[in-house]
C-alpha cells in the first residue's frame, strides 16, 4: 500500500475547539449540567409541559457559554429525542473567519467530550454539489455550531451530523438548502443564533422582542425591524424554509445573560424555538 493510500484510510476529525471554554471538557460535568437543566424543567416549570412532547423538524438555539445559554438550548435540543431522526444538520454564523458564502465540513468525524459523531459524508457530498458549497477548514473552529454537539450526542447519540458555517450569505440561498433538508423526514435542522449583545436589560428585552415576534409569526419583514441576532441570516433562512415547508413555530424559552450573572448593564439575549408540522 502506498503512503498516499495509507493517508486516505486515516479518519479526519473535526476537533473540539471550545471545550473547556464555552462548555465543560469533562463528560461528567456536561452530564451534571444537563441533568440540572432537566430537573428544573421537569420539576419546576410546569408551564413547559405542553412543549416537552413536541417532535420538531428544526430548532433555533443559542450558542453562548452553557452557564448562560445552556438551559435555553437544552429545551430545544432535548426535543430531538422525541423524534426518529437519523441525521442532524447544524447551521451557524462564522465568528472568526470571513466567509463569502457557506462552508460545509468535510471531516469524517466530529469529536466531543462525550464521544465522536460520524459526519454524514454522502449528504455532505450531495449538498456540496447541489448548492455549490465550499469547504474552508479554518471556518470549522466555530463555537456557534460546536456548542450544540454535546446536546446532540446526549439526546440523539446514534445520528450522523453535518456542520454548515456561513458568512456573507444570501438568506434565500440558505433557505433553499434548509428546504431541501426538510424534504427528508429523517433529517433535523439546528439553527444557531444569539440575540442582542451588550445592551442594558431594558434595551435588550426591547430589541429581542422583535426577534421573538418575527420567529413566532414566521415574519421575515419583522425580523428587519430591529432584530440584532448575530445569526439573523440563518434565522431568516429558517423562516423562509418553514413557510415553504408548511411548518409552524413554537417559542420555547427566552432569557439573557443577566439570569446567570445578575449584571443587567450589558447583557446578551438568548432564545430557542421549535418548528413543527401543522
Amino acid at each position: 500500500m502506498s503512503q498516499s493510500d495509507r493517508r486516505s484510510l486515516v479518519m479526519s476529525t473535526r476537533e473540539a475547539a471550545v471545550a473547556g471554554q464555552f462548555y465543560p471538557s469533562s463528560p461528567d460535568e456536561i452530564h451534571a449540567m444537563l441533568e440540572h437543566y432537566n430537573q428544573i424543567l421537569d420539576t419546576h416549570l410546569k408551564e413547559k409541559e405542553g412543549v416537552l412532547h413536541l417532535k420538531p423538524r428544526a430548532v433555533i438555539v443559542p450558542h453562548g457559554g452553557y452557564v448562560y445559554s445552556g438551559f435555553t438550548a437544552n429545551i430545544a435540543l432535548r426535543l430531538l429525542s422525541n423524534t426518529d431522526v437519523k441525521r442532524v444538520v447544524i447551521i451557524g454564523p462564522s465568528h472568526r473567519v470571513y466567509l463569502n458564502g457557506t462552508s460545509i465540513s468535510e471531516f469524517d468525524t466530529y469529536h466531543t467530550p462525550l464521544g465522536a459523531l460520524l459526519i454524514d459524508k454522502p449528504l455532505v457530498s450531495d449538498l456540496k454539489e447541489r448548492f455549490a458549497l465550499a469547504f474552508v477548514p479554518e471556518a470549522h473552529h466555530e463555537h456557534s455550531t460546536e456548542v450544540q454537539i454535546p446536546f446532540v450526542k446526549t439526546y440523539t447519540p446514534d445520528v450522523s451530523v453535518v456542520e454548515l458555517v456561513y458568512g456573507d450569505e444570501s438568506p434565500g440561498k440558505l433557505a433553499e438548502v434548509i428546504e431541501y433538508l426538510l424534504d427528508d423526514p429523517d433529517t433535523a435542522v439546528v439553527i444557531s443564533t444569539d440575540l442582542s449583545h451588550y445592551y442594558d436589560i431594558k434595551k435588550a428585552n426591547s430589541l429581542d422582542s422583535i426577534c421573538l415576534e418575527a420567529v413566532k409569526e414566521l415574519s421575515t419583514a419583522e425580523l428587519h425591524e430591529g432584530c440584532e441576532a448575530c445569526g439573523k441570516i440563518g434565522v431568516e433562512a429558517m423562516l423562509l424554509a418553514a413557510k415553504k415547508s408548511g411548518l409552524r413555530s413554537v417559542l420555547l424559552d427566552y432569557r439573557t445573560s443577566a439570569d446567570a450573572s445578575g449584571d443587567e448593564s450589558q447583557v446578551v439575549g438568548y432564545m430557542s424555538a421549535a418548528f413543527v408540522e401543522q
